[in-house]
């Protein structure tokens, strides 16, 4: 939603860099650009006002002046601004101390009150919860039967006492939504009101009527972000006339140019306390004003895509593959599934990417991301044997014709995976060998780990030796190596008992006394 905005204020920043002082020009300028940005995304003139003047004040001031580079300086500016005017700190939902704690949901029709009530439930019961959703919007068709299948979905329980497409008192199955929550112990209510495509007195008359009957802990309004300064404007009528204490965002996956979102908050005196960003009853979070700001403006949101990852990797998985590494096992395709699944589990791979700092310059490659890609490559591996996962290099060509076949791809295809797998699995041995992997053993320069062996180092001074004082002049070059080819071979000879001219001989090979690390010598003799 804020793409547009973010590319804006991105190119502005741009035009600072390399500056080691920035004038009362470049600071009007830049100003000007940052007005006209804002002023593009629909956010609200007063709004955008108090907003540029507050970051021409700053910028002007010794703050810049004396900072060693001004439009760092600069862009932290608009960043703490931004923070200011989304909210600045995180608002947190109030329980109430004697539960049920009551939340009633108001907005305009088609807003996403019903949809986001099963998401608020599913959030509430993984946090510790056990939340009741009441059906009290009885006008709308077919709402009270929509609440029901969203929160089936959710997992979570719905009163629903009466068929709803206008049938029912709304305020009494209010009331008798709170008396079944104390009966069978549920600690948080739901309060699903009904909607209007405008404002009217019917409407909030009603709402009034429902908030005095239930006497709600919090009264959230629901925002779509995509209707513009409409919203702003709905949302002022709903302060006056009925009262909220939040507002939650809706639809901010959108392609609107998202200035609701950043204008409710300044003009309604009201934070926002959630965002809803898509159609899975996953996709909502807590809005946090500073994680926001720093995605408008192209600084990524690690925090964000950390608890992500806290939430879908499973920590008994991660120790088994530590384990596996520190025994030497090697990375396998079934591995490989598990960490395709793990990723999948956070949710869509083009949203993670975007958490990402500087991904807006790189927003033409993931919008052409094709994310069912991940179920091609399960479908290949899925359509090996159980042998071939585990070892890979046993896979010939009649072993991938017979793969390809069975998942509905080409051959190519086939060996294009397995190719970029084998770079994979090459990555990994290399982090286990010698690179670069935190808290793996066998990994110099990092504490705590086992620095190289004495025979790696000699192969590793052996091989430096072998690249350097190569001679300019191509005869002399072809004497030396053919020279170090002989010395080679003789010395491969020794080592395996063909000194006597019988050369290298695999079938008296023998694995132990090779000194191979441990689980090599599965990769012998085939």
């Amino acid at each position: 939603m804020f793409a547009s905005l973010s590319d804006r204020l991105t190119a502005t920043f741009k035009t600072l860099r390399g500056k080691g002082r920035l004038s009362e020009a470049d600071v009007d300028a830049t100003v000007r650009e940052i007005r006209r940005a804002l002023l593009d995304a629909d956010v609200a003139l007063p709004v955008v006002r108090q907003f540029t003047a507050a970051i021409k004040e700053r910028a002007l001031g010794a703050e810049v002046n004396q900072a060693l580079n001004p439009a760092q300086q600069v862009v932290k500016i608009v960043n703490e601004e931004l923070i200011g005017i989304l909210g600045g700190e995180t608002r947190r939902l109030r329980y109430a101390k004697n539960p049920p704690t009551v939340i009633m949901l108001a907005g305009l029709q088609g807003a996403g009150k019903t949809t986001l009530a099963g998401k608020l439930g599913r959030h509430l019961e993984k946090q510790g919860h056990r939340p009741l959703l009441v059906a009290c919007d009885l006008q709308r068709p077919n709402a009270v039967n929509q609440l029901q299948i969203t929160g089936e979905r959710a997992g979570v329980a719905v009163y629903a006492p009466e068929p709803g497409n206008g049938v029912g008192d709304p305020v009494a199955v209010a009331r008798q939504g709170i008396e079944h929550a104390r009966s069978q112990h549920f600690d948080v209510v739901v309060v699903d009101t009904a909607g209007r495509l405008g404002v009217d007195a019917e409407m909030m008359q009603q709402a009034v009527d429902i908030r005095d009957a239930v006497q709600p802990d919090e009264i959230l309004f629901v925002l779509d972000a995509m209707i513009g300064q409409d919203a702003v404007a709905t949302a002022e009528a709903f302060r006056d006339g009925v009262g909220f204490d939040g507002v939650v965002l809706t639809k901010l996956d959108g392609d609107a140019r998202g200035g609701a979102a950043l204008s409710v908050r300044h003009v309604t005196g009201r934070p926002v306390m959630f965002a809803s960003s898509g159609e899975k009853l996953d996709d909502f979070d807590v809005f946090h004003p500073e994680r926001m700001a720093s995605r408008i403006l192209d600084m990524g949101d690690l925090l964000s895509l950390i608890e992500q990852a806290e939430k879908a990797f499973d920590a008994e998985q991660a120790q088994a593959m530590a384990a596996k590494f520190a025994s030497d096992e090697d990375f396998t395709l079934d591995d490989f599934l598990q960490q395709i699944a793990a990723v999948r589990n956070m949710g869509s791979l083009k949203k993670m990417l975007g958490m990402l700092p500087g991904m807006a310059q790189m927003r033409d490659q993931l919008d052409a991301f094709d994310e069912r890609e991940f179920d091609r490559i399960e479908a290949m591996v899925r359509s090996m044997t159980p042998l071939e996962r585990r070892q890979p290099r046993i896979i010939n060509g009649s072993r991938r014709a017979r793969i390809a076949a069975g998942c509905g791809r080409s051959v190519s295809a086939v060996n294009d995976m397995l190719e970029r797998f084998g770079q994979a699995q090459k990555m990994m041995r290399a982090m286990k060998s010698g690179g670069g992997m935190p808290g793996m053993p066998g990994m110099p320069g990092l504490p705590g780990m086992a620095g190289a062996s004495k025979k790696q180092k000699a192969r590793q001074a052996a091989a430096a030796k072998s690249r350097k004082g190569k001679s300019g002049n191509p005869a002399k070059r072809a004497v030396e190596s053919k020279a170090a080819a002989e010395k080679q071979s003789a010395a491969a000879g020794s080592a395996f008992g063909g000194a006597a001219g019988g050369g290298f001989d695999p079938s008296k090979l023998d694995p132990s006394s090779l000194n191979l690390p441990k689980g090599f010598d599965k990769y012998l003799g085939q």
